[in-house]
């Protein structure tokens, strides 16, 4: 089954009231030093924020919540000591690092005027939810910028949230659920669930760097088209389509049906589901916006890919840093319309297959010579399968997790359903002509 479901009214004020502000530092003496950021790393200099909601529980009301976590954030700052650091510029090397000085992270304890249910559909993105994230701290200066602030917000029912900024410099999606279980277990007075590994030069460059593949997916900044990540002003509309697993299953069938060329394609979840959003977006762009046929167009999807076990030898399931490149797939429009669902599959499964361990460390090195950026007519950001609902906390499970989103043309996210394990919610922010086409679309590729 899909359904898809139109915006709902949103709250746009969470009537928050912040009863105090912090630092927490590491509770015991860290090692003073400078860490370095490998160039993956170096181009994510950018905020990340989620925000994790949990139900009422009468064993743990939101007071004794946020005093728990402010302990606990101080025992986990020893292990994770870059945390309570701040970004600074090599003075001799001009390279962007973290000094591990133990400057502190940000906390903050908060009320909303609102009961849990009361602020709407977890599910549905709603840019208020940034209210859950502490921003007071914005103005201080460059060099003391936090690399982590949390915010516990106590809602009027007794269930709470736990709004997490940090600077996507410090984790991926996966590091970062390694830290919530460590949050979690920390909190339970456990031991750690994984030693995270903080040794970002495993991914620095080679001496002298080699780029050996053409790396499409990339582009340097003196080319004239905007970056994947420009945020331009534009009207748009916000979507949520939901697939049931069963729908999920039935593309793969499809796939397997229309009869994939190679035996070594992978017909997973997440690679039918974004072959069918890839189809979709492509055609549904505005003719009226571009030159010549849209047909003759060549769209360009991006995605992430964890590179930890393609390296050889494989990076530490544990490593802290960013360990995500961009993988792609390219085709014309009219191959897009034209060929069998599992040819797209296909497309999508070898934009990951590409990426070996010669053509990550190409990658690497690619930045080491080159300042760029993701060069593609789409990203397509998955939080499907992070797993941060599943972090096991003293005070149960997050009833949902997500990040703070904003409407943006050029990224489509997939987050975990709520209702069903194994089902997937695709947010798509469109112009109202080609979100039209979109679900238009969407609805006459499922039947």
């Amino acid at each position: 089954m899909c359904t898809i479901c139109e915006a709902p009214s949103l709250l746009q004020d969470l009537k928050i009231t912040i009863q105090n502000a912090s630092l927490v530092f590491p509770s015991k003496q860290t090692e003073k030093k400078s860490m370095f950021l490998s160039n993956i790393d170096k181009a994510l200099n950018l905020p990340v924020e989620t925000v994790h909601f949990f139900p009422s529980q009468k064993d743990f009301p939101p007071h004794l919540v946020a005093e728990k976590l402010k302990t606990t954030l101080a025992k986990l700052l020893v292990p994770y000591d870059f945390l309570a650091g701040r970004l600074r510029s090599n003075p001799e090397t001009g390279r962007l690092e973290i000094d591990c000085n133990s400057a502190g992270i940000g906390f903050a304890v908060a009320t909303s005027d609102y009961t849990l249910d009361g602020i709407g559909d977890l599910v549905y993105p709603n840019p208020a939810f940034g209210q859950l994230i502490y921003k007071s701290m914005d103005n201080l200066e460059q060099d003391d910028q936090r690399l982590c602030i949390v915010q516990v917000t106590s809602f009027k029912c007794g269930g709470f949230a736990m709004g997490i900024f940090t600077n996507h410099v410090t984790f991926d999606g996966s590091s970062f659920k390694i830290f919530l279980d460590n949050l979690g277990a920390l909190a339970a007075d456990k031991p750690l669930a994984i030693t995270p590994c903080n040794d970002r030069q495993l991914l620095a460059a080679r001496s002298p760097p080699c780029v050996s593949f053409p790396h499409l997916e990339l582009t340097k900044f003196h080319d004239s088209n905007p970056p994947v990540f420009d945020a331009i002003s534009e009207a748009l509309d916000f979507n949520v389509f939901r697939l049931t697993s069963d729908k999920i299953v039935d593309l793969k069938e499809k796939a397997k049906a229309s009869g994939v060329t190679h035996s070594d394609a992978r017909i997973t979840g997440f690679n039918v589901v974004t072959a069918l959003v890839w189809r979709c977006k492509a055609l549904s762009w505005d003719k009226e916006n571009i030159q010549g046929s849209n047909l003759d167009r060549v769209s360009t999807l991006l995605y992430a890919v964890n590179i930890r076990p393609r390296f050889v030898p494989p990076l530490p399931i544990s490593y802290a840093g960013n360990a995500v490149l961009t993988a792609y797939a390219r085709a014309k429009c009219e191959e897009i319309q034209e060929v069998p669902f599992s040819r797209l599959v296909e497309l999508v499964s070898e934009g990951a297959k590409r990426i070996t361990d010669e053509y990550a460390r190409s990658v690497i090195d690619w930045g080491e010579i080159y300042q760029g950026f993701q060069d593609g007519e789409f990203l397509l950001s998955s939080w499907w399968n992070l797993g941060f609902n599943e972090v096991d906390y003293p005070w149960g499970r997050p009833r949902y997790s997500c990040p703070v989103v904003f409407p943006r043309k050029d990224i489509i996210l997939l987050f975990p359903d709520t209702d069903e394990n194994n089902g997937v919610n695709i947010l798509v922010s469109l112009p109202s002509k080609e979100m039209s086409k979109f679900q238009s679309l969407f609805q006459k590729y499922l039947a």
